[in-house]
């Protein structure tokens, strides 16, 4: 196995990785897709099984940034300025989904029955807890912005690199309007989830197609093709 197909490999193993450990941590943890008081109840009944979701839930992040690590590595010999930015919105995603996880652990820290909480009532630590749940769901939202945006980079080096399926690369692009369209919706027409339901279908089949192509077929046995005024 060439240098190429095992950076191909490595990529779409961190990438699954990142796919796996997201749906554990949802099912230990509850907090993807609910709402903050189910996130609450799930606390309060099963602490420990919270902070096990949570600490998954930080290595699967940690598995995100990784795969697009190894997807620079493995596209900046197509244009190396185009997998640098790519890189560095992932990078601007990474940190603001940790920063979201904190307000996560914060109403955890609420819940948590401290001697110094004892000054406020229940329902209000319960409410505070679910104002800090809440802003963790919408620090991801935003987080999603850069996430978003990383992928039209990444699409497009993908469909230019000539070891990879351009199918691929489209596919990256349409999930990047379609990740934008999700951020609009939630913020702009919070009513109408109906709106973003397609876009998160596109965005499932896209990176999961990535992911398992990188993982299972690797790349073409080719040099990539390198852009104009690349050396």
């Amino acid at each position: 196995m060439n240098s190429t197909k095992k950076t191909a490999r490595i990529a779409g193993f961190l990438y699954f990785m990142y796919f796996v450990t997201s749906i554990i941590a949802n099912i230990f943890g509850r907090f993807v897709f609910v709402d903050a008081p189910a996130t609450v109840n799930h606390i309060m009944a099963h602490e420990s099984l919270f902070r096990i979701g949570f600490v998954i839930s930080l290595f699967s992040v940690v598995f995100f940034l990784l795969a697009a690590w190894y997807l620079y590595v493995l596209l900046k010999p197509v244009n190396k300025n185009i997998a640098l930015l790519f890189l560095l919105l992932n990078l601007g995603g990474f940190a603001i989904w940790c920063f979201s996880l904190l307000n996560l652990f914060a109403g955890l820290l609420l819940l948590s029955g401290a001697d110094y909480l004892k000054v406020f009532q229940p329902d209000q630590l319960q409410a505070q807890a679910m104002l800090f749940i809440n802003l963790r769901k919408y620090g991801a939202i935003i987080a999603q912005i850069p996430y978003g945006i990383w992928l039209f980079p990444l699409g497009y080096l993908v469909f230019k690199s000539g070891f990879l399926p351009k199918i691929l690369g489209i596919l990256l692009i349409v999930d990047c309007f379609g990740l934008l369209i999700y951020v609009f919706q939630c913020f702009l027409l919070p009513g109408y989830e109906v709106i973003s339901y397609p876009c998160m279908a596109v965005s499932f089949i896209a990176e999961l197609s990535l992911t398992l192509w990188l993982l299972i077929k690797g790349v073409k046995d080719q040099k990539p093709t390198l852009a104009d005024g690349q050396k």
